[in-house]
């Protein structure tokens, strides 16, 4: 797996703050950036760097097996299976590499003096899927993690892939998350039972519901920030 680099758009005063946010499946940083630009128009968070890394290229099971952008191998679509399937079929080592690059762009952040809880990571569909993970896993207490469109990764094992000593840093951490009742790539189920299941951790999630899959993905979010 390679990463190319990420998009950047670099904050305009002085570099406080920063976001990490991920694409869905066979998209790109790029189709992101716009996002930044708006909150640029709208002179808002100004102090924040906005990163937007790319998935490497990857075959993807469900593509036929071509390459195509992907932070992990997806053997089977969501729609066909409930949540429960769907956590046994889900691509392990992938998911731990693109975490761990993940941590990386954190790191990087950190090294340049951006404290961890001046770092929201987040992303829409698999990009959220495994900006949540990051996040419940990461050994930095994070300022906040969102997921649009997104689901759970590994629900039985995130003990297991946690900092030393069983705590969850990010348990008190802000989690917004936001679902399309009508989404036709990731069932509603899964973004309910995300949020059901993160809760009964003890994490502090905020949870919206949304008529389609377009009021859960940039537009609502930009309105809820």
């Amino acid at each position: 797996m390679s990463y190319r680099a990420p998009f950047v758009v670099p904050a305009i005063k002085k570099h406080t703050a920063t976001v990490i946010m991920a694409h869905g499946l066979g998209d790109s940083g790029a189709g992101w950036v716009g996002l930044a630009q708006n909150w640029r128009r709208r002179s808002k968070f100004e102090e924040v760097s906005f990163i937007f890394p790319n998935a490497p290229m990857i075959p993807i099971t469900v593509n036929m097996g071509m390459t195509m952008p992907g932070w992990y191998d997806i053997a089977h679509l969501g729609q066909d299976m409930d949540f429960e399937e769907a956590q046994r079929k889900q691509d392990e080592p992938g998911i731990l590499k693109s975490r761990d690059y993940i941590n990386g762009l954190i790191k990087e952040e950190i090294d340049k003096g951006i404290a961890p809880s001046r770092i929201i990571i987040g992303g829409f569909s698999q990009g959220g899927a495994i900006s949540l993970f990051t996040g419940i896993t990461s050994p930095h207490k994070l300022g906040g993690i969102f997921g649009l469109s997104s689901y759970l990764l590994l629900a039985t094992k995130l003990k297991e892939f946690s900092p030393p000593g069983g705590e969850l840093p990010n348990a008190k951490t802000p989690f917004f998350l936001a679902h399309g009742y009508e989404d036709p790539v990731v069932k509603y189920e899964f973004g309910d039972m995300t949020q059901k299941h993160l809760k009964g951790m003890g994490f502090d999630v905020e949870f919206h519901s949304y008529r389609c899959v377009q009021d859960s993905g940039s537009g609502v979010f930009v309105a809820n920030v």
